[in-house]
């Protein structure tokens, strides 16, 4: 297959897992771990609020009813032996879900050591640049499968939380990262193969930075670009390289966000399932054949930004110009973006106000008639 990474193997996924190991791993992660909550911790917890909240109120059920009514030791020691028999099916419901969570975390990390890669069980607050990473709090990266042949690639499941008023809403995400040789504008590409109404990703952009490329890639894929620089995206995306986004990415969401590539999903892409995996090395392989040639872009805006920067460092004087500094025609730009290129510009959302205004237009028919 065509993949960043040529033995692909895929049998640690499920192949069977000696239960020493996986505790032995477990008992590994654990002493990684220097703060926070473990996800087997979490899931105690809400296991027993859970069975605290059923308990407490048969619990006093029962003793009222000893109270009030009479009845034998046999019909009394019933509802008792159902709430034993309930704690214990809560507690196996508690040992098998930490079991099932660490033999996956196990079996990636199987899978990982197979591939010539690595895994992380959990990476808090990831700094990484892409749109979804500064949004919301407790904001989280799950089950990272890190490979650095060719190039560095992250596979991981990331969530945030979202508090509006006294709710909360986590998103789930699951993202590809793979660092570029240079610096490159902010673009993206919202898929319009994984929306429902309107774009599903958790920005918007301004109308104005959209550019509509030749062929059917627009069929496919919303591309926004920083302004007056449309020509840099043109020479970026050449049609064998839409060509591969059609091919291989057409259901996923992409942003270029300085030295980074990142695909987005929202479905798990750190996963026990072949399939997932075989897409997704199959989508990086195919992209990374095409995305290298992206190191040889330079931004010309750089040129007069640094020869800007130059006059202003030789100070007040008829010559500007420093002894060392070459004529502004034969400057060479150095990797990087100009300011006005590394950000796109946000649009605002419409939704709630048409929400509003829809309210607002039914509550004053209703009150016409």
């Amino acid at each position: 297959m065509t993949s960043p990474h040529p033995a692909f193997d895929p049998r640690p996924l499920t192949d069977p897992v000696d239960g020493a190991a996986v505790r032995a791993f477990a008992a590994e992660l654990r002493s990684r771990q220097t703060a926070g909550v473990s996800a087997s911790t979490v899931i105690g917890i809400v296991a027993v609020a859970i069975a605290t909240v059923v308990m407490v109120p048969v619990l006093v059920s029962v003793i009222l009813s000893l109270a009030s009514f009479g009845g034998s030791p046999a019909t009394a020691a019933i509802p008792l032996v159902l709430i034993a028999l309930l704690l214990a099916a809560v507690g196996v419901m508690i040992w098998l879900s930490v079991r099932n969570a660490q033999a996956t975390r196990y079996r990636l990390h199987r899978f990982a050591q197979a591939n010539g890669m690595s895994y992380e069980a959990k990476v808090a607050d990831p700094p990484l640049p892409g749109m979804i990473f500064r949004l919301g709090r407790s904001r989280q990266s799950t089950d990272l499968i890190r490979g650095t042949r060719p190039r560095f690639v992250e596979f991981g499941n990331y969530q945030y939380t979202v508090q509006s008023g006294k709710n909360s809403t986590t998103y789930r995400w699951g993202y590809v990262a793979v660092k570029l040789d240079v610096p490159l504008p902010n673009i993206v590409l919202d898929a319009k193969g994984n929306n429902g109404f309107g774009s599903n990703l958790p920005a918007s952009f301004q109308k104005a930075q959209r550019l509509s490329l030749e062929g059917d890639f627009d069929q496919h894929f919303t591309l926004y670009c920083p302004t007056s620089y449309e020509r840099d995206a043109l020479y970026l995306f050449t049609p064998d390289i839409m060509a591969r986004f059609i091919d291989s990415a057409a259901q996923l969401d992409v942003e270029i966000v300085d030295d980074w590539l990142f695909l987005y999903t929202q479905r798990k892409v750190s996963t026990l399932d072949p399939a997932t995996w075989a897409w997704l090395f199959g989508t990086v392989g195919a992209l990374l054949t095409k995305v290298d040639q992206w190191s040889r872009w330079r931004d010309e805006r750089l040129v007069s930004e640094n020869a800007a920067a130059a006059a202003s460092l030789a100070g007040p004087g008829p010559d500007r110009t420093l002894p060392f500094a070459p004529p502004v025609g034969v400057l060479t730009p150095p990797p990087g973006v100009a300011s006005q290129g590394r950000r796109l510009k946000r649009g605002g959302t419409w939704w709630p106000i048409i929400v509003v205004i829809g309210f607002v237009a039914f509550w004053f028919l209703s009150r016409l008639h």
